[in-house]
């Protein structure tokens, strides 16, 4: 069950019209009144002799007995009370107890107060009601109502308990604002799937991801078609921003600008220069200059393997670092899907940018952030920016697959943590954004490791008995469950790869079995089987790497057999 405190008004005959109304878009049916301070208030959607001023008269009554230099500027409060879709449909009798139970919480007519606030409670759809109020008590004092929003989510926590609905998850005031239901209705009626403040919420989210100056930022902005208007001090000091869709516009043809604080907590000006402030974010050291536009390029794949390392190594910061470098990981992790999902081939973009989609809410919390160490993470969402589209094909299709492995358990990390600082709504964000990964890399992952098992199915039975021997010796616990899986030929391919590379299976193997979260995999093999490809800097496409079927190993025969790649590097160790 979903509250919304709306904000004060001044026009109480214009609120009840509209509540009474047909709505904007015939979407109100059947509106009338299922409760009331008074039981006999009139009801001008079921009684044909009541008006909508005599029940604006009737609530305006104690406002207008008190001298006019008294009367609060505002007097009109709104707050729509809302199911789930999935919950049952309710009552008149039903509603009208929730709408007593949310004016007593927030203050407008306490229980068993005689002389508090009038109201009424409007249905006009089967899943809500509207309660309007007016704030000035029958003792001519105003309502005590600070804190009300806060007040009607707990009372609706309750409510969904008594009445076995779906229970949500209680907030803590750092989501982002959700679009009105004018912008929803407008949204429809365009046919477009979001409304414009959460598509200016996405596309700013992806301009600040790695971001490293002001001015690249405003660039990326414009880059991305949107209009911008800064705000500047008289001392010339820029102190905010906002941004409208050039083709969202109100009544006169002027376009709609939103904020960026009005778009999510950490996408105001502030909030963004935290982002590289002493971070010494910059192009990475395998970047190019491109002179004719300032930027740097980076290699597709580079960038991605990179950004699979930077990754992985925020999961160890998420396990055991303090809440204030967790925090700035979290926020940092946001920006690295963003950037994901805006250079993603088309077989995974749409569950790539869901999941960051989703993730946003599990980016923030009350907990502040130590920027600074979140330079890895930041760095590869910059890398990613500037490594443009992938392809989805060959080196940079595998990496993706290696990336959306990793970051499915830095999310993973991510929804634990949240869960034991009973961030609630965090938690469950990450979540879902963990589903959307896993589909995601269900749809980038098979090609590769389909070729990676038919190498493994045609190693020499004497080199499968010795990748099985490397596999008991590392991980004895997990190699029996490991050999059952459809992925073990797979990953007994890596491990010939990593022996032909010139690392210890066995060492390497272990090392990868230690890196944690295997719980959460649905194969543990082929988890293993991107681990040791990235650390043994393998090439994440198999294809580039030779087939084996002698029995000696592969490194000693001499490193002019071995394949030319672009990411062969000279071996090493981890």
């Amino acid at each position: 069950m979903i509250p919304k405190v709306h904000d004060m008004g001044t026009d109480t005959r214009g609120l009840v019209a509209y509540l009474y109304g047909p709505g904007k878009a015939e979407e109100h049916i059947d509106p009338h009144l299922v409760a009331a301070w008074d039981r006999l208030a009139p009801d001008p959607g079921r009684d044909p002799e009541a008006t909508y001023g005599d029940l604006q008269r009737l609530l305006d009554q104690p406002v207008i007995a008190l001298p006019e230099s008294a009367r609060p500027a505002e007097h009109v409060w709104h707050l729509s009370v809302r199911a789930a879709p999935e919950d049952p449909i309710l009552t008149d009798e039903q509603w009208a107890d929730i709408a007593r139970r949310m004016v007593a919480a927030t203050g407008i007519a306490p229980e068993g107060d005689d002389a508090a606030c009038r109201w009424a409670a409007v249905r006009h759809a089967d899943d809500h009601i509207h309660i309007i109020a007016t704030v000035v008590r029958h003792d001519g004092r105003q309502a005590r109502i600070r804190q009300d929003g806060a007040r009607s989510q707990a009372e609706a926590r309750k409510i969904e308990v008594d009445y076995g609905l779906r229970r949500l998850n209680a907030g803590d005031g750092t989501a982002a604002k959700r679009p009105t239901s004018a912008e929803r209705h407008k949204a429809n009626r365009q046919g477009k799937e979001r409304t414009p403040r959460e598509e200016l919420r996405e596309t700013v989210r992806r301009a600040a991801a790695g971001v490293a100056s002001e001015q690249e930022f405003f660039d990326r902005l414009a880059a991305a078609g949107l209009l911008v208007s800064q705000r500047v001090a008289p001392s010339g000091d820029l102190l905010g921003y906002k941004v409208a869709l050039p083709d969202d516009r109100n009544e006169d043809q002027e376009p709609i600008y939103y904020s960026g604080s009005t778009l999510a907590p950490d996408l105001s000006l502030p909030r963004i220069r935290e982002r590289w402030a002493g971070n010494g974010s910059g192009p990475g050291p395998e970047a190019t200059a491109d002179r004719s536009s300032g930027s740097a390029r980076v290699n597709p794949s580079t960038a991605r393997r990179q950004a699979t390392t930077a990754v992985w190594q925020a999961v160890f910061v998420v396990d055991q670092s303090d809440d204030g470098q967790i925090a700035a990981q979290l926020a940092a992790a946001g920006e690295v899907l963003d950037a994901l999902a805006k250079t993603s081939a088309a077989h995974t973009r749409r569950e790539l940018r869901d999941a960051a989609w989703a993730f946003e809410r599990a980016s923030r919390s009350h907990i502040r952030a130590e920027r600074g160490h979140d330079r890895g993470l930041r760095q590869a969402a910059r890398d990613l920016v500037y490594g443009g589209p992938a392809l989805g094909r060959g080196e940079d299709g595998a990496t993706t697959a290696m990336l959306i492995d990793m970051v499915f358990f830095l999310v993973t990390a991510a929804a634990h943590w949240h869960g034991k600082k009973e961030h609630a709504q965090q938690a469950a964000a990450a979540r879902q954004a963990a589903e959307h990964l896993r589909a995601a890399y269900q749809a980038a992952a098979p090609m590769y490791l389909s070729i990676m098992h038919q190498r493994g199915r045609r190693l020499s039975q004497p080199l499968q008995r010795k990748q099985a021997a490397y596999l008991r010796q590392a991980v004895p616990e997990l190699a029996e469950q490991v050999l059952t899986e459809q992925g073990w030929y797979a990953l007994a391919a890596t491990l010939a790869d990593v022996e032909h590379a010139g690392h210890d299976p066995a060492a390497l193997l272990a090392e990868a079995t230690e890196r944690r979260e295997l719980d959460t995999a649905d194969s543990i093999s082929d988890v293993l089987v991107w681990r040791l490809r990235r650390m043994a800097d393998l090439p994440a496409d198999p294809s580039a790497m030779p087939e084996y079927t002698a029995t000696a190993p592969a490194a000693a025969r001499g490193a002019a057999q071995r394949p030319t790649h672009p990411t062969d590097r000279p071996a090493k160790s981890r």
